[in-house]
Order: C-alpha cells, then sequence, then structure tokens
C-alpha cells in the first residue's frame, strides 16, 4: 500500500535528534526512552505525515553508507526548490554536494550526509 517509516539508528541521540529536526526541520511526534534497551525511540514527521523513527542503542556496529555501498542506498526528501533547500541547509552550516541533474527525469537533486554520514538526497519535484 506504501512505505509506514523508515528506522534509523544513530551513533549520538542528540546530535542525530537536532539535525533531524532542527536542520531538517522534521516534527516530533513521540519521544521514549526504553530503559530495558537502554535506547531512545524518536518517531518524526514531514508535515502529517510519519515517516522516521531514530533510535539510539548502546555501541551499534558500523555499516558502509556511501550511495554506491551494497544495501540500502540513500532516503531522499522531495523538495520544491531544490537551490532553495541546498541554500538554507549550507546557511545552517551543512557541507552539501553539488546540485546534479537526473539523466532521466531531468529534475535536479543534490546529496548530503547526516550526523553518521547516512546518505541523504534532496529532489526537487
Amino acid at each position: 500500500m506504501k512505505i509506514h517509516h523508515i528506522a534509523i539508528i544513530c551513533s549520538d541521540y542528540e546530535v542525530s535528534k537536532k539535525f533531524y529536526t532542527e536542520v531538517l526541520g522534521l516534527t516530533i511526534l513521540r519521544e521514549v526512552y526504553r530503559e530495558e534497551r537502554k535506547s531512545y525511540k524518536l518517531d518524526l514527521a514531514i508535515g502529517d505525515h510519519y515517516v522516521i523513527e531514530l533510535f539510539s542503542f548502546p555501541d551499534p556496529p558500523k555499516r558502509p553508507s556511501r550511495p554506491e555501498a551494497c544495501g540500502l542506498r540513500h532516503l531522499a526528501f522531495a523538495v520544491d526548490n531544490i537551490s532553495q533547500k541546498r541554500a538554507d541547509l549550507i546557511d545552517k552550516g551543512i557541507e552539501c554536494e553539488e546540485i546534479r541533474i537526473d539523466e532521466f527525469t531531468e529534475k535536479e537533486f543534490f546529496f548530503l550526509q547526516d550526523p553518521d554520514q547516512l546518505p541523504l538526497e534532496f529532489y526537487e519535484i
């Protein structure tokens, strides 16, 4: 029917929480601390759409995360003004790749990395 949510495990919960809420502007729906797991779970939304579960776990293993690494390639966010979104992120101190053109759709996009080097794409719709 549709994708329900995307789960992300971060290495530094407070840094990632700030990145996804203050930098990317996602809305906090719920935040819980699960004592038995020593883990936070932060439910985030874009507008009214539940989209990301951000988790903290003690000592999670590292995983390759370049967009061309095997496995999940990246998480993509739709935006209506790619140049403005990139400028806003750069103003917040976020390093962004140059804007590229999708050879099939001719739409503009760029990549950046979250605090754990998870590749994030911003794609103009």
